[in-house]
């Protein structure tokens, strides 16, 4: 592990400072997957500037009946707010899917938005990997992708995000706020992930330096009949193999409105709009639901190795959604 400085931060301002004054260093939340990094030798930042004890820890209501959400809020906190719990129970539940008990403690709101792949390739400093290495080449197209993207993916790499969280919010139109060099900004989290492209290292829109500071939640009734399933390898924490986040407001048995997002199967959570667009004014049952998967899927483009994520990510789009209807028909 190389050298490297370490610095405290106690406003917003002063931490911006420090990055743009040192364009290698990083901001340290709770080092969950920076840390490892720097282990490993991918990230060698020569400074952290630790943002753990920045006002921003707080889960607030907002005047429109949403929920701002700060980026130094522990994933344990988020999980256990009465208001995240009853207003977006889907977001609670991607969060206590996500990770073991301890690092829930440890883990930020920002911090989950920004972890990096979990692509074998990426950590291997021997291996060729255009995100870690732009031009390097990606080994995973024609070697390991079992666990690789099936949907937005390129030739240039076929890696998946691995954030749970980040499946709720894109669900639910989530913003993310942040503080810049250049002053504050915000883009809607669709945004906010950029697509593979050529450029896969490229994985986000924040500007250089820039900090998340909030995470904003918009008004959404129809996401408090939510639900997030998470499909892995084993029993115990483990990275998704897939994943959906689902919200269903049904009347006279026809789908009203319909929220939909998965992740494991591209770069970024992958909202779901074809899918939707289908659910919205169809019967709430088993043969539209399984249209409305089978229209998100049509863009699949799987690799030798991984088209079972097809199958199974119909089977539960279907399910999840199939539960929800069941719940607004009692």
């Amino acid at each position: 592990m190389r050298e490297f400085g370490y610095q405290r931060a106690h406003d917003v301002a002063g931490a911006v400072a420090l990055l743009a004054a040192d364009p290698d260093a990083r901001y340290l939340g709770g080092g969950t997957n920076l840390v490892d990094l720097m282990k490993t030798g991918v990230e060698r930042p020569a400074r952290l500037v630790d943002v753990r004890e920045l006002p921003l820890d707080r889960v607030e209501s907002t005047t429109d009946g949403g929920l701002r959400i700060g980026a130094t809020v522990t994933n344990s906190d988020l999980a256990a707010d009465p208001d995240v719990r009853r207003r977006y129970p889907a977001l609670a539940q991607a969060v206590l899917a996500g990770a073991s008990g301890q690092l829930r403690n440890m883990a930020t709101v920002g911090g989950n938005l920004l972890q990096r792949t979990r692509c074998g390739y990426f950590t291997d400093l021997a291996a060729p990997c255009n995100k870690r290495a732009p031009g390097a080449g990606c080994s995973a197209v024609t070697g390991e992708h079992h666990n690789h993207a099936v949907l937005g993916a390129s030739d240039h790499c076929v890696a998946v995000h691995p954030s749970d969280m980040g499946v709720a919010l894109t669900a639910f139109d989530a913003r993310i706020s942040y503080e810049s060099p250049d002053g504050p900004g915000e883009a809607p989290i669709t945004d906010f992930y950029l697509p593979v492209s050529d450029t896969p290292h490229r994985e986000t829109a924040l500007p250089p330096g820039a900090l998340i500071t909030h995470v904003t939640l918009p008004a959404a009734p129809v996401a408090a009949r939510s639900r997030y399933r998470k499909v892995r390898e084993r029993a115990s924490y483990a990275f998704a193999i897939g994943s959906v986040a689902a919200a269903l407001t049904v009347e006279d048995g026809v789908v009203r409105e319909a929220r939909l997002a998965l992740g494991a199967v591209a770069s970024r959570p992958w909202r779901a709009r074809a899918a939707e667009a289908v659910l919205t004014g169809a019967p709430a049952d088993g043969a539209s639901f399984a249209a409305a998967a089978d229209a998100e899927l049509a863009a699949a483009r799987p690799l030798p190795h991984n088209g079972y994520k097809v199958t199974l990510m119909r089977n539960l789009v279907v399910s999840v959604l199939t539960e929800l209807a069941g719940e607004d028909a009692r």
